[in-house]
Formats: structure tokens, C-alpha cells, sequence
């Protein structure tokens, strides 16, 4: 358990987050949406810090990120909790399995396994892995456990990456801004009410994050999951994309998805996303001008290669998460041309 670093005492010791865009205000006794950070005599505390519900070693392309040190493993780790509840969550049974109301904060400490930010980096260099990815889970809410592993990480040369819902409140951003490397953030719809009522949260906090982050120059890459019904309208995906070329730049890939309702939280009578949707996406990206997009959970697909943007020509063939480079040093090996891989 750990002091919260971003929160504000009020009267009647009541306490007001500031970690992320839902502000929660809390009474004593009161734990934030996510679940992980209560309200106790006045003092706001994060109350897994220091106990990892998952750490792994994953490929970078599954995080997805394809322009960031591809081909290259990612040293993974997350705690419990969300501040969201989205229905359609793949890993619920971390993201919000420790929202029950009956358990004591005592319980949610030990919801997984007591790791050291320390031991945490020396996981990732034992492991020859080049960066540390805070995912599984939303990073946001396990920002004082992210945050020193972070600056021990840079000490180390290590890279820091954030798979995100994007729904960071400003001080978070400004916390994270000299750490944070590379990030792909969820922008799940172009509409407020589809997150108001699917995800718990709301849509203009996400779109300053995707801006403030790609103004700072950390590398970001985009994950739009189309849900059949709720967000594959035509409309709502070229909102998207023209919200991405015209305030991220075109450079920034957009991976669109595919929807399984058999992994999902809440939406199991929903169907799969069927492959013609994925695809017609895939046009709506290009035909905005995006220079990268690519096709998830559909294998085998070429939408999930990297070809150049001037003369087309394959430079990155991927199969599954594995990644087979062409490149010639980041740039087309047929025209020269300048493909956007971070090294």
C-alpha cells in the first residue's frame, strides 16, 4: 500500500483522485472506480503497490505496436483494476475482478505477486528484453507502481511503453511525459454516449491524451475494436481516422480489430466482427490519408504487413506476432523512402 501521489484532501476528510479524468470524490471508507484506491481517515492510498497480477515476456507486435522496435520482446506487467467497465473487456477477470465490494482492502493487496519496481527492470535486462510495457491492465491506475519503475527503466535504458485506454487526467500526463516512450491507446469510438454507456467513461479525455501524447513525441500508435452494432458504423470509423491524420498525422498507424463475443465481458450475444467489416475499415483508413493501417485477431491477413507508403513494396512481413524485417535500416528497401520505425 502506497500514499497516492496525485489527489486533493477536502473538509470533512473526503478526498478528491486526481489520477485520472474521473476525479472520483471519496468519503472515508469510499474506494475510486478502479477499485484500487481508497479513501482511508482522509488520506487517499493505492493499495496494490508493489504486487503484479500478471508479468510476462511478449512480443512487442502483440501490445500492438508495429512501428516500435520491432521484432523485439517487451518485459509485460500489470496490477488489478480499471477505471473502466467496459462490456467488451478480454481480461475482466484482472481489469475488474477486484471491484467486489466485499473485499478488504487487505485482500486486493495481495491480488497477485509481490514484485519491486527493481526486480521488475532487472526481469526485463535478464530477459535481453529492450523495454517494459505497462498493459494488461490500465497503467493509469497503477501509476505510483508504473512511475518508479519507469525512472529506474530510463536509468537502466531501458523504454518505457503504455497500452492505454487514454483516459489519463492531465496530471497523470504531466507525471508520465519524461518516462513514457511509446504508447498505443484504445480510442474506441468517435462517440461520447458509446462511452458513456459501454465503457464507463467519456470521449474528450481520451482525444487530449492521443494529442498531448503525440505532441511531447512519444511514438503512439492507435487500436480501434469494431464492435459489430456499437461502433462499426461508417461513420463513426472515419471520424476516427480523419480525427487521427489531421490531429496525430498520418504517419501514426491505426490498427482496427476484430470483435470476439466469447472473450468478452458482457457482450457475448454480440456477433464476431465479420472479416469484410475489418476490411472495409482498413479502406476508410487509407482513403483518410493514414499511411499505416493495419488488421488485428484476423491471421494471415496482408493488412497486418507494412508496405511502403510511396511505392507499396513489402518491408515487414508478419505472421501471428512473428515479424520478418526487409527494411533496410527503417527505410523501403525498394525507394529509400522513410517508413516511421523507432528504433
Amino acid at each position: 500500500m502506497r500514499e497516492s501521489v496525485l489527489y486533493k484532501k477536502l473538509l470533512r476528510r473526503q478526498v478528491q483522485c486526481r489520477t485520472c479524468a474521473h476525479y472520483c470524490l471519496l468519503k472515508p471508507g469510499e474506494r475510486g472506480l478502479c477499485g484500487v484506491r481508497e479513501n482511508i481517515a482522509g488520506k487517499l492510498y493505492f493499495l496494490v503497490y508493489g504486487t503484479a497480477v500478471a508479468h510476462a515476456v511478449d512480443p512487442i507486435e502483440k501490445k500492438p505496436l508495429f512501428h516500435f522496435l520491432p521484432r523485439t520482446k517487451t518485459y509485460s506487467v500489470a496490477t488489478v483494476g480499471c477505471n473502466f467497465s467496459c462490456k467488451n473487456c478480454q481480461n475482466y477477470g484482472i481489469s475488474q475482478g477486484n471491484k467486489n465490494p466485499a473485499l478488504a482492502k487487505e485482500q486486493i493487496a495481495f491480488l497477485g505477486e509481490k514484485i519491486t519496481p527493481r526486480e521488475i527492470v532487472q526481469n526485463a535486462q535478464n530477459l535481453n528484453c529492450p523495454s517494459i510495457a505497462y498493459t494488461y491492465t490500465e497503467p493509469t491506475i497503477f501509476l505510483e507502481y508504473a512511475l518508479d519503475t519507469m525512472k529506474l527503466a530510463k536509468k537502466a535504458g531501458l523504454k518505457n511503453i503504455w497500452v492505454s485506454n487514454g483516459f489519463l487526467s492531465p496530471e497523470t500526463r504531466h507525471k508520465v511525459k519524461n518516462c513514457l516512450d511509446a504508447a498505443n491507446v484504445d480510442i474506441k469510438s468517435l462517440d461520447d454516449n458509446f462511452y458513456r454507456q459501454i465503457c464507463g467513461g467519456r470521449l474528450q479525455p481520451v482525444l487530449e491524451t492521443c494529442r498531448q501524447l503525440k505532441k511531447w513525441g512519444v511514438w503512439l500508435e492507435i487500436t480501434t475494436l469494431v464492435i459489430p452494432g456499437l461502433s462499426d458504423n461508417v461513420e463513426n470509423l472515419k471520424r476516427i481516422a480523419h480525427f487521427i491524420a489531421d490531429h496525430l498525422g498520418p504517419e501514426t498507424p491505426w490498427h482496427v480489430s476484430q470483435f470476439s463475443p466469447e472473450i468478452s465481458w458482457q457482450l457475448h450475444e454480440t456477433k464476431k466482427t465479420p472479416v469484410q467489416k475489418i476490411r472495409q475499415a482498413f479502406e476508410i483508413g487509407k482513403n483518410a490519408g493514414l499511411m499505416y493501417v493495419y488488421t488485428g485477431n484476423i491471421p494471415g491477413l496482408p493488412t497486418e504487413d507494412t508496405y511502403c507508403p510511396r511505392c507499396k513494396q513489402k518491408n515487414i512481413d508478419r505472421r501471428g506476432f512473428f515479424a520478418h524485417r526487409l527494411d533496410k535500416n527503417g527505410k523501403c528497401r525498394n525507394c529509400g523512402f522513410d517508413l516511421n520505425i523507432i528504433e
